[in-house]
């Protein structure tokens, strides 16, 4: 969220990257091929925490706004 800051376009390529799926999926594999637990366990939480977003409509982010995601409109702009 922090990183909005920075512009809408910035904003949406971060908090894409960190909610994507597949970017938790890897490091909960790297975190196997390692045997490392701790990278599994942040794969793991990465991947619900996406999961739980998506669940609730808070999907993938446009660079044209925080409301606006490939799941559809969220927040005051919804209601409308």
């Amino acid at each position: 969220m922090i990183s909005y800051l920075a512009g809408p376009k910035i904003g949406a390529l971060t908090y894409n990257v960190a909610h994507h799926k597949g970017i938790a999926i890897l490091i909960y594999i790297v975190g196997a091929y390692f045997n490392n637990q701790l990278l599994q366990l942040i794969g793991l939480i990465l991947f619900g925490h996406s999961s739980m977003d998506r669940a609730l409509g808070y999907g993938l982010k446009y660079p044209d706004s925080f409301q606006h995601t490939h799941l559809g409109m969220i927040g005051k702009q919804a209601a409308n």
